[in-house]
């Protein structure tokens, strides 16, 4: 009897073993990010077609510095390495992630806290394979597993850009991640596991169109590092790919091409409007995240890198996503019974002025509330989040929402929020203070 339950024992021991290794080798063992258009990837130097690294054809004859410019932005470093009302790439900006807050690094060519005495090697190596001169290892915040694919000579161009830049004086802030996560070396290991440290390969298969699009999102703009939803290793799950993940505290939306979730049911000229304005008719307006990835990178593209981006995102395949369908159109009246007097009230004193008790928008079509994914999204966290904080300052591309995060309570956002979402919304959402109070302490 001992005996039969000890081998009853190592059997279920066995099997555990093996279901974990499962797991782990799952995680581990990732499909790259665009091995779902099968076909041969080559070398660059093999590729028999455009080159799909570098500038666009129109900027082919720019000088250095104009050229430079343009694979900074559309690496789009400027966002993170500036922090709010700080000098451009001087780093300071403050990222708050589960397990510490870390603080991104100066990148001006100052030589005692910039990168002034950096070179290309190291420039590299940085870039590429997450170690800095030193030696110590960056942690993943940084999407150097996505710069991965960026060809030496892009990589060059944009320590060419910023050392043009004016020498900015900030020393950088330490890191506050605890016990064990403060322990950098850890980041080999985990840089073994999931940095190829490979360059961007073409697919011979697909057109010039579609491989400078997946050069332009895989690698420079690195879109899967808010778009992809991360495995229990922080790696990005290439299996859901661009099904959707967070950014400081946002939703950043699924955008593969599920119809429903996803932007499977946008056209071609939605979303290029989408990408290069931060807006596009009936689909909402960029904000947080995404408003600056428009107004630093995306908007400072041209028209045919804006094309080919499109092109890859349309050839994505579908990941199902949990949102609804959006609902229609709401009354036109604010008789409509929803027990949330606070949310009406505050709806009634700041928003309906602007978008209209139908959702339609009184002024401007960029007001529009009804169809747009974070109205319809239960969770009501971008729509928070877009209550708090307003959409900036404006740009050329869209108009200012002020934001409302200091004029009223964790309370009366959330009543708001929950108001908004169950009148324009498929779904009511269900924040409470506790919530928006988390959100606020995420940006």
């Amino acid at each position: 009897m001992k005996r039969k339950t000890l081998l009853t024992l190592v059997a279920l021991v066995a099997v555990a073993g093996v279901a974990v290794l499962g797991v782990v080798g799952r995680m581990v063992l990732q499909p790259g990010p665009y091995a779902f258009a099968g076909g041969h990837p080559v070398a660059l130097s093999a590729y028999r077609g455009p080159s799909p690294t570098g500038v666009p054809a129109e900027l082919a004859l720019a000088d250095t510095v104009t050229r430079g410019a343009y694979v900074a932005s559309m690496a789009d470093c400027q966002a993170c390495h500036t922090a709010p009302g700080g000098q451009p790439f001087a780093g300071g900006r403050a990222f708050v992630l589960p397990f510490g807050t870390i603080y991104t690094p100066n990148l001006t060519p100052d030589p005692e806290t910039g990168i002034g005495n950096w070179t290309d090697a190291q420039f590299l190596n940085a870039v590429h394979r997450g170690v800095a001169p030193d030696g110590s290892r960056y942690y993943p915040a940084f999407p150097y597993p996505s710069y991965t694919l960026l060809s030496d000579e892009d990589v060059l161009a944009i320590k060419a850009h910023l050392f043009t830049l004016k020498p900015v004086k900030q020393a950088n802030k330490p890191n506050n991640f605890g016990f064990p996560y403060n322990q950098r070396w850890l980041m080999a290991i985990w840089s073994v596991l999931f940095n190829p440290n490979e360059r961007f390969r073409p697919v011979p298969e697909r057109s010039p169109e579609w491989n400078r699009g997946a050069y332009l999102v895989e690698a420079a703009g690195h879109c899967g590092e808010c778009h992809t939803p991360r495995n229990l290793m922080q790696a990005l799950d290439q299996r859901r790919k661009f099904g959707g993940g967070v950014a400081e505290g946002w939703t950043a939306y699924n955008i593969s091409s599920d119809t429903v979730s996803g932007v499977g049911d946008w056209s071609a000229a939605d979303l290029a409007a989408y990408l290069s304005t931060g807006h596009a008719r009936g689909r909402g307006v960029a904000s947080g995240p995404m408003a600056e990835a428009v107004e630093l990178s995306l908007s400072r593209l041209t028209k045919s890198d804006i094309g080919a981006i499109v092109t890859y995102l349309r050839s994505v395949p579908a990941v199902k996503g949990d949102l609804p369908v959006p609902a229609g159109p709401a009354p036109s009246t604010p008789q409509t019974v929803i027990d949330n007097p606070v949310g009406k009230r505050i709806f009634e004193g700041n928003c309906a002025s602007c978008h209209a008790w139908t959702g339609a928008g009184a002024a401007r079509e960029e007001a529009q509330l009804t169809g747009v994914r974070a109205v319809n999204d239960p969770s009501g966290a971008n729509a928070a989040l877009m209550i708090l904080h307003g959409s900036g300052a404006g740009t050329p591309y869209r108009p200012a929402m002020p934001g409302f995060g200091r004029a009223y309570s964790n309370d009366e956002i959330a009543a708001v929020t929950n108001y908004v979402t169950a009148r324009f919304g498929a779904r009511a959402s269900k924040l409470t203070a506790g919530d928006i109070g988390r959100l606020r302490d995420a940006n």
